[in-house]
C-alpha cells in the first residue's frame, strides 16, 4: 500500500496483537488488570480502519484467534482428561472454539472498516464511530449468546465485575450496557487521537466536536448514575426484609464424584458441613448445596432417608442439585394397558422442606452441548461417549422460582449463571434471591472459575438480587444487590459460607422490564448502518456513472 496512512506489514500484525494481549491481561483469572479495557481495543481499532474490507476482517480473525486461545485455554485440559480425548485432539477442539468466537471477532472489524471509511479516501474519522463501534460490538455479542445455543463466555463487560461502582448501569441494559460503554471509550480515545495527528488537509466539522462533548458528557452522566445507584440499592438493601442463608462447598473430586462407593461419604461431608454451621447457633432459612451434590436419584436412592432425616431433625429448608427422570405415562385407551414413553433425565435442584419433603423442583433449562446433551446426535453419533457419564439430559422448561416460605429462591444451574435471560425471566416471575448451584470441578485451577463467578455477579446487577452461589470446588460466595461480595470462598477446599442479613428485593428493574432488549436494538442499528452505507454507495455509483463527478 502506498498510502502515508497504510500500516506496513509488521504493524498489521502487532496491532492486533496488541489488543489480543491487552484484553487477556484485562480478563479476570490471570492479572484482572480491568484497567486495561478501556485502551486495549485502540491498536485493533486503528489497524482495522487503514486495510481492505477483506483483510481488515482477516486481521480482526488474527487478533480473535489470539485472545480467545488466552481465554479458553482451559478447555484442551478439560477435553482431555474428562472427554477421553487424545491431546492432539484436545488441542484442536481448542483451536476450533477459538476461530468460532474470533470469527465475530472478524466480522466486527468489516463493518467497522466499512462504516468508517479508511484514510486514503479522504474522510476523516467520523465522530459517529462512537455510535457505530460499540453498537456493532454489543450487536454481535447478542448473536453469539444465541447463535448454536449460545456461547456469551466472557463479553467485555464483565471484565468490570470486580468494581461494583461503574457497572450499576447494568440495571438499565445489562452487560452488553456495560461492554457497550467500554467499546465506546475506546473509540472515543481513537477519534482523539485522530483529531490530533491528522493531516492538515482533513478538517473537522464543528458539529463533530460537538457531538463528541454530547458522549462525554453522556459517559459522564453514566458515572453520576452509577455512584448513585450503588448507594441507593444498598440504602435499599439494608431496609429491606432480610433472611439468613448459607451455601455448602463439599469440594468432592470429580474423578470419584459418580462413583457408588463415593455417595454415602459425599452425602455426609455436605451434612458435617452444614451441621459445623448449626453448631455455632446459626439458624438460616435456607441451605443450598452444589449442583449433583446429591450424586443418585433421589426418589430412588435409600440414602436419601438420611438426607430427609437430616433436614427434618434440623427444621431447616434444603435446596440441593441433583439428578432426577421422569417416566411419561400415555393416557389409558379404555380396557388396554398403559404405555410407558421414553424416561427423561433433568440436571435439577431440589426443595425439601423443614420436615424433608421434597415439595418443588427446577430442572436446568440451558443444557451444556456435548456435556449434558449431544445436538443433531443422529449426525454426530461418534460424540456420543462424551455424555455417557452424565447421561443424556433433557431440558427443562419453567423459570418459576422455588418457593422455600417467604423466600422464592430463582435457581440458575451451572452455566445458566451466564445468560442473562434466564436470571432475568425468574426474577420477573418473582424471585427474590437467585441462587447458583454450580460444579466447577472440571476447570481446576485455572481461570475459567474466576470467568464464570464474574458473569455471576453481573445477574445481581442486573436484577437487584442478592445472590447465593454454592461450588462443589468453588468458588462459592454471596453477592449483593449492588454486585459488592459480601463473602468468598477459595477454590479446592471445604467451606461453609452464611450471612443472617441477605435482603429480599422484590422491585423490578428496568432491565428485567424492558432494558433486556438494549443488546438487540445494538443488532438491528448495526444492521440499519450497513443498509444505509450500502444505499448511499448505491447513489455514489449511479451519480458517478451519468458523470455527475461523484466521488465513490
Amino acid at each position: 500500500m502506498s498510502d502515508e496512512n497504510a500500516p506496513n506489514r509488521l504493524l498489521t500484525l502487532a496491532a492486533p496483537a496488541a489488543s489480543a494481549l491487552l484484553l487477556t491481561l484485562a480478563m479476570p483469572g490471570l492479572t484482572g488488570w480491568w484497567p486495561l479495557l478501556f485502551v486495549a481495543l485502540i491498536p485493533l481499532l486503528w489497524a482495522a480502519r487503514r486495510l481492505p474490507p477483506a483483510k481488515s476482517g482477516g486481521m480482526g480473525m488474527f487478533s480473535g484467534l489470539l485472545y480467545h486461545l488466552g481465554l479458553f485455554y482451559w478447555i484442551s485440559g478439560v477435553m482431555e482428561r474428562y472427554g477421553g480425548l487424545h491431546s492432539a485432539a484436545a488441542l484442536a477442539v481448542l483451536v476450533l472454539l477459538a476461530a468460532y468466537m474470533a470469527a465475530y471477532t472478524a466480522v466486527f472489524c468489516a463493518i467497522f472498516n466499512r462504516l468508517t471509511g479508511r484514510p486514503d479516501s479522504g474522510r476523516a474519522l467520523s465522530v459517529t464511530v462512537l455510535l457505530t463501534a460499540p453498537a456493532a460490538w454489543v450487536g454481535l455479542d447478542v448473536a453469539r449468546g444465541w447463535l448454536f445455543t449460545g456461547l456469551p463466555w466472557m463479553d467485555l463487560g464483565y471484565g468490570l465485575s470486580s468494581q461494583p461502582l461503574l457497572i450499576q448501569a447494568a440495571d438499565l441494559g445489562g452487560h452488553h450496557l456495560i461492554t457497550f460503554f467500554i467499546v465506546q471509550i475506546n473509540a472515543l480515545l481513537l477519534w482523539i487521537m485522530e483529531q490530533l495527528f491528522r493531516r492538515p488537509t482533513v478538517k473537522t466539522a464543528k458539529r463533530e466536536y460537538l457531538l463528541a462533548v454530547m458522549v462525554c458528557l453522556c459517559l459522564y452522566s453514566a458515572g453520576g448514575y452509577s455512584t448513585f445507584r450503588y448507594r441507593q440499592v444498598a440504602f435499599e438493601a439494608a431496609e429491606a426484609e432480610q433472611a439468613a442463608a448459607a451455601a455448602a462447598q463439599g469440594n468432592i473430586e470429580q474423578s470419584v464424584k459418580w462413583s457408588p462407593a463415593q455417595k454415602t461419604t459425599t452425602v455426609e461431608r455436605y451434612i458435617a458441613l452444614t451441621e459445623q454451621l448449626l453448631s455455632q447457633g446459626m439458624k438460616p432459612d435456607l441451605v443450598v448445596w452444589p449442583e449433583t451434590a446429591l450424586p443418585f436419584y433421589p426418589h430412588r436412592d435409600p440414602l436419601m432417608g438420611r438426607v430427609r432425616d437430616f433436614v427434618d431433625k434440623n427444621k431447616i429448608q434444603l435446596i440441593t442439585g441433583a439428578p432426577f427422570f421422569t417416566v411419561e405415562m400415555d393416557a389409558p385407551d379404555s380396557g388396554e394397558k398403559k404405555n410407558l414413553k421414553p424416561v427423561e433425565y433433568f440436571n435439577s435442584a431440589i426443595l425439601l422442606d423443614r420436615s424433608g419433603k421434597m415439595v418443588d423442583r427446577y430442572s436446568k433449562q440451558h443444557l451444556v452441548p456435548f456435556g449434558e446433551y449431544v445436538p443433531l446426535r443422529e449426525y454426530l453419533w461418534f460424540v456420543r461417549p462424551l455424555v455417557e457419564l452424565l447421561g443424556d439430559f433433557t431440558s427443562g422448561s419453567s423459570s418459576k422460582p422455588l418457593a422455600a416460605e417467604r423466600i422464592r429462591a430463582g435457581t440458575l444451574i451451572c452455566f445458566e449463571s451466564i445468560f442473562p435471560e434466564i436470571a432475568r425471566k425468574t426474577t420477573a416471575e418473582g424471585a427474590n434471591l437467585l441462587i447458583n448451584l454450580t460444579n466447577d470441578a472440571w476447570y481446576g485451577h485455572t481461570s475459567a472459575p474466576h470467568h464464570s463467578w464474574a458473569m455471576t455477579v453481573m445477574r445481581a446487577v442486573e436484577n437487584r438480587r442478592s445472590l447465593l452461589r454454592a461450588a462443589n470446588t468453588g468458588i462459592s460466595g454471596i453477592i449483593e444487590p449492588t454486585g459488592a461480595v459480601k463473602s468468598q470462598s477459595g477454590l479446592f477446599h471445604e467451606a461453609v459460607l452464611a450471612d443472617n442479613s441477605i435482603a429480599l428485593l422484590t422491585g423490578q428493574t428496568f432491565f428485567v422490564r424492558i432494558g433486556h432488549w438494549f443488546g438487540a436494538c445494538c443488532l438491528a442499528l448495526t444492521g440499519l448502518l450497513l443498509l444505509g452505507r450500502w444505499q448511499l454507495d448505491i447513489g455514489r455509483r449511479k451519480q458517478a456513472r451519468s458523470g455527475g463527478g461523484g466521488q465513490l
